[in-house]
């Protein structure tokens, strides 16, 4: 049997963690030379066009999410696992993410209302209060790691508060989820495996008496709203409740401090005028967060099984064949996008970005995402009149892996107030 993890390394080739960081120049090449391209090494097709991305993403009766292989390690094996098809540890009637329509309109719906516009909007006071609370602590500072004293702890500490465990213990949270999302290769995978299995058997230890606190007195948080919910009749366990938020906790914190640490980068380094102009055209944020997910947002993609045999990408697919739909090389995309090599804040169509998805498996936190990143760059522009980068700073030596790709582990920059 062919391996569980499609390991993306032997596609990419990347010559260096700065070459993963800002891979343009071979999204360039992939879209003009191998818009769906073989890759024999990791026994997979790649599509990096725009509109064959959408293809792949929407159409789930010839590309369905019930795969065999996934680019997605996320959780552990464990010995009993005896099936060894990746991840097992996101229980049946609450996964969303391997299963396709009618029954995953049924399971979303389940979580969907955790993050309903009206949702949104009571947690909004208590995202804007921990934006403050944290830039409080660094506000006098003349230089700060916005990585680590920002980036990193804000959506972690948002994704404790809404899940309704308590935000003294986010680091224990983050450290969590850096292990369970660890991105691994078919060489490491026995090593990190391992870990992943330690961190996971802490966290289940962690949060399973408080899943049994709430289920007693539960109140408004997304615990308490699984402990609520109900299937057929059903409610839920407290160990599917408990494995079910290890997943929400990790999809809510990787992608956010992602977006979040590359944004300062993108204002920093691609386009140093850009936070002159939000702090004096604050309107222009949520313009600038979608330019952010389109052209800073570099490690989106999906993958996908080939339902039945199919030419709807220009080549012959067969049943079974395992399919990655890179949404980051879609979203420079010349055909849709102008001059898309440059990051530009005034875009008309960056809304077009697909890096949340696209179809019935569009993210479903993506506008909680969207919230954070929002309040979490007004706040900052708000308070900080200019900011520069700090000299020395050698990108390479600041960049680790995360299941998604490389990404920033520190970030310095002046702070003018």
């Amino acid at each position: 049997m062919s391996n569980p993890i499609i390991s993306l390394s032997e596609m990419t080739d990347f010559q260096s963690k700065e070459d993963e960081f800002s891979p343009h120049h071979w999204y360039r090449r992939m879209l003009k030379q191998d818009p769906v391209v073989y890759n024999e090494a990791s026994d997979s097709w790649h599509v990096f066009g725009y509109d064959l991305v959408k293809t792949v993403l929407n159409d789930h009766e010839h590309f369905s999410s019930e795969r065999k292989r996934t680019i997605v390690n996320v959780g552990y094996i464990s010995e009993d696992d005896n099936n060894n098809e990746g991840e097992h540890h996101i229980p049946d009637r609450l996964d969303i993410h391997n299963v396709d329509p009618p029954e995953h309109r049924k399971r979303r719906s389940l979580l969907a209302k955790a993050f309903t516009p009206r949702s949104l909007r009571l947690w909004e006071p208590r995202i804007q209060a921990l934006a403050e609370q944290l830039i409080a602590k660094f506000a006098h500072q003349p230089v700060v790691d916005i990585v680590e004293a920002y980036t990193s702890v804000f959506p972690v500490m948002i994704m404790s508060d809404l899940l309704g465990v308590p935000s003294k213990d986010h680091h224990l949270f983050k450290e969590w989820v850096n292990q369970l999302f660890l991105p691994s290769t078919h060489t490491t995978f026995a090593e990190i495996n391992e870990m992943k299995r330690t961190a996971g058997e802490e966290y289940f230890k962690y949060l399973y008496p408080i899943v049994v606190a709430k289920r007693l007195n539960p109140g408004e948080d997304i615990i308490s709203d699984l402990i609520r919910a109900e299937v057929d009749g059903d409610q839920f366990s407290d160990e599917e409740i408990v494995r079910t938020t290890m997943f929400i906790l990790g999809a809510g914190v990787e992608t956010t401090s992602i977006l979040l640490a590359n944004s300062f980068y993108a204002m920093l380094y691609d386009q140093p005028g850009v936070y002159a102009e939000l702090r004096n055209n604050p309107e222009l944020i949520p313009n600038a967060v979608e330019e952010m997910l389109r052209y800073r947002f570099n490690i989106s993609k999906m993958d996908r099984m080939v339902k039945k045999d199919n030419n709807l990408l220009g080549i012959d697919l067969k049943k079974g064949d395992a399919i990655v739909a890179w949404m980051s090389a879609a979203n420079v995309d010349e055909r849709v996008f102008e001059d898309p090599f440059t990051f530009n804040i005034h875009r008309s169509n960056n809304n077009k970005q697909l890096a949340f998805g696209y179809g019935t498996h569009f993210c479903l936190g993506a506008p909680l995402a969207r919230l954070e990143a929002k309040i979490a760059l007004s706040t900052f522009v708000q308070t900080f009149s200019r900011i520069e980068n700090v000299e020395g700073f050698i990108l390479e030596d600041n960049l680790i892996p995360a299941a998604a790709g490389q990404s920033l582990g520190h970030l310095p920059l002046k702070l003018y107030t």
